[in-house]
């Protein structure tokens, strides 16, 4: 007897469509998968076989059983078809009794006792149910949460093998878990720790106020124990919040990463990555074997921390080139190509030299010239023409601590954020991918950044004094034009490209 149901298969964030076909005949016992299946896929049959026995549905006939997963020229990978196996193994051996196993979708990977654990890339294959028109999808309880944020379609969690054949037979109800996606994100609070707490720094703190309100990239260069990374900390905490959309779109590449990469749940906060200066190329940009999203677009609509830039592999910072300018990574291997969306604000942090006090005026520096040159050259020229802010981080005195005021908190900063932010989607609306200052196309400059006579000058100087590439040059302009959304001024004026400009000083004072 032949039994048919659905599930999915991952390419790069998105999820295409897989038909499970089982078909069994009373015989010599046997068990085989096609559908061009890697190893994981392979050993369901040993995990079906003992979670159906495990489950009470042991049988005293023999069958011998073809799984077919189509399309058949598409690789299939992991334990995900574990369950939709199994239910239709169930009703090709006459033992579930239903008459529209091919209206439901399921995924899940079976434990031996018959338990359906936890998955990766749920959130996309439901949505691949969805707009097939299927009418439920069954998926592991852990995964419900998650999965009920699309609507559209019924999300069935189950916990047991057995549970959910109950309930395709009918002899149970469960009931369809519902998640309000707007709730959610409503609900979220900006993280993070309060610029209140910070002393000082105030050049530091205007940087990164422009940074985050255009989605510019950003270099902060100082000795040790400047506050570099104290301040970074503090970025998610002025972090506009996300849009429905862009929640969604964030928490695909988090659930096809799962637990293991810190996905797996639905997100509802602007990411905050940070990984450690040890991370591969691949860690970084994503791929492997069996490619997964790296840490480029785990940051997706959030924020990459470097902390320590400089002591970064040279190959991992070089593969950061291509998706700062193009917002999304391509991975080629034989088995897949896949595509990642990595719209990222880099955030980065280094010392000037080896020993971190070139230029401290409390410390000397005890490196050679070499040394120097050769530790400021690990961050190549044109990784640095893609950093749009750079700015240098002095220490503030201890003495001078207990005298200074608090610095103003994380709310007022993020309120003239958000302002900002918003006069930026009315910009952009309509413009696929475009969301920031940091996104605006190159031929769109001219008529987004409306010069004054006076700025129009400057501009011209600072071209002369700096001698900057035509990409640092339109960097400049979208810089400008994020100080004057701030102030709310249609115009780009002198001031505008003097601020810009000033943080491209860093080209000529290490790297010139």
């Amino acid at each position: 007897m032949l039994a048919k149901c659905y599930g999915g298969t991952i390419n790069g964030v998105e999820a295409s469509t897989v038909e499970i076909e089982v078909y069994s005949v009373c015989g010599t016992s046997s068990f085989a998968i096609v559908g061009l299946p890697d190893t994981a896929v392979k050993e369901a049959k040993d995990r079906v076989s003992t979670a159906l026995k495990n489950s009470g549905y042991s049988s005293k006939e023999e069958y011998a059983v073809t799984v077919n997963l189509a399309p058949a020229d598409v690789r299939k990978e992991g334990p995900i078809y574990d369950l939709p196996i199994a239910i239709c193994l169930l009703k090709a051996t006459k033992r579930l009794n239903t008459e529209k196993l091919a209206e439901y979708a399921m995924v899940g990977e079976l434990a031996l006792s018959g338990e359906v654990r936890r998955v990766k890339g749920i959130l996309p294959i439901v949505m691949e149910m969805r707009r097939i028109g299927k009418r439920a999808i069954l998926v592991p309880e852990s995964n419900a949460e998650e999965a009920s944020v699309v609507t559209g379609i019924d999300v069935i969690p189950v916990r047991t093998l057995r549970e959910a054949a109950m309930y395709l037979s009918g002899e149970i109800k469960i009931e369809p878990r519902f998640t309000d996606l707007a709730d959610l994100v409503e609900a979220a609070r900006e993280s993070g720790d309060d610029f209140a707490d910070v002393k000082g720094q105030e050049t530091v703190r205007r940087a990164m106020e422009l940074a985050v309100a255009g989605g510019h990239n950003m270099l902060m260069i100082g000795s040790p124990g400047a506050g570099k990374t104290m301040l970074a900390r503090r970025i998610p905490s002025i972090l506009p919040p996300m849009s429905v959309e862009e929640a969604l779109e964030v928490s695909k590449i988090h659930s096809v990463a799962g637990a293991e990469k810190g996905g797996g749940s639905f997100v509802t906060q602007r990411p905050f990555r940070a990984p450690h200066h040890t991370v591969s190329a691949i860690g970084l940009l994503g791929g492997g074997s069996h490619p997964v999203p790296g840490e480029v677009s785990l940051a997706h609509r959030g924020v990459l921390f470097l902390d320590e830039f400089a002591e970064f592999p040279r190959q991992a910072l070089e593969v950061l080139r291509q998706p700062l300018e193009d917002g999304h990574v391509g991975v080629s291997r034989a088995a897949a190509a896949c595509d990642y969306p990595s719209r990222f604000m880099l955030v980065a942090a280094m010392n000037p030299c080896p020993c971190g006090y070139l230029g401290d005026p409390t410390h000397e520096c005890r490196c050679t010239q070499r040394q120097i040159l050769k530790y400021q050259q690990r961050v190549s020229g044109p990784l640095l023409d893609r950093i749009d802010i750079q700015v240098g981080v002095n220490a503030v005195p201890v003495k001078d601590l207990t005298g200074l005021p608090s610095g103003e908190p994380s709310s007022a900063v993020r309120e003239r954020v958000m302002a900002a932010r918003r006069i930026q989607t009315e910009r952009y609306r309509g413009m696929r991918g475009v969301l920031t200052n940091a996104d605006a196309k190159s031929r769109d400059l001219n008529d987004i950044c409306k010069l004054t006579a006076k700025a129009a000058e400057e501009i011209r100087k600072t071209l002369e004094r700096l001698n900057l590439s035509a990409r640092a040059y339109d960097r400049v302009l979208r810089v400008a034009r994020t100080s004057a959304d701030l102030r709310g001024d249609d115009n780009v004026t002198e001031s505008d490209i003097m601020d810009a400009s000033g943080y491209r000083m860093l080209d000529m004072k290490f790297w010139a």
